[in-house]
């Protein structure tokens, strides 16, 4: 598809060796609240991943004392936790070895390829391209028995504007895991090593809707990719 066309010629520029796993670092912000309160706290990251297999983020967050949480989200092999802690010992978040919280961690890693690891969304014989308008293209992702569908949006300049992809969460006040819409937007794109990725965006459940609360902020600072 042409926007698909646009966003890899802008991407990945002519030579550069395709490389499918990328060393970040970030900062920004990151919201504990509801769109009503988001209660964001200043943030610091890490981040090693290699779409869509996986992935390992090792965050700081900080706010008002004694508001310090530290911890990591990862998806490895197939499995995949979520473990933070209030001031280093005291738990706060605890998830994971289930395939709920796998199979959501799947998607953002698919998702997040889009933002800073363009090659592994290069066709292949488990990644397939549709187009679906002259600003959107489809990429649909087979991962671990599961065909993933994500949405981009495109510029005429082949600038990546935003994206959505059905997520498996129970981000909702019942809290029953089911296909949401989790994407954002992105603000602001830098160029390293020959790729031009997204540096500055905001994301979160819901996108797309009256709901969505945009808790991720990230500004990255440094990639890496190899």
């Amino acid at each position: 598809p042409d926007p698909a066309r646009r966003y890899f010629l802008r991407a990945i520029a002519l030579g550069t060796p395709l490389r499918r796993v990328a060393e970040i670092e970030m900062e920004g912000e990151f919201g504990l609240g509801d769109r009503a309160a988001p209660r964001y706290l200043r943030m610091r990251a890490r981040q090693l991943i290699a779409p869509p297999h996986g992935f390992v983020w090792v965050a700081a967050m900080r706010g008002r004392w004694p508001m310090r949480i530290s911890g990591s989200d990862a998806y490895v092999q197939g499995e995949a936790w979520t473990r933070f802690w209030l001031l280093g010992s005291i738990p706060v978040a605890r998830a994971g070895g289930t395939p709920d919280i796998a199979r959501s961690a799947a998607a953002r890693a698919i998702a997040e390829a889009a933002l800073w690891v363009p090659a592994a969304l290069l066709p292949g014989e488990d990644v397939h391209w549709e187009p679906l308008d002259a600003r959107h293209a489809r990429v649909v992702v087979r991962h671990r028995g599961e065909s993933v569908p994500l949405d981009l949006e495109v510029a005429e300049d082949g600038r990546l504007l935003s994206l959505v992809i059905p997520r498996w969460s129970d981000a909702n006040p019942e809290r029953v895991f089911r296909l949401q819409p989790f994407g954002g937007t992105i603000e602001e794109s830098g160029s390293f090593q020959g790729y031009t990725v997204a540096t500055r965006l905001s994301a979160g459940n819901h996108f797309g809707t009256a709901a969505y609360f945009p808790f991720f902020r990230p500004r990255v600072t440094a990639i890496r990719h190899r």
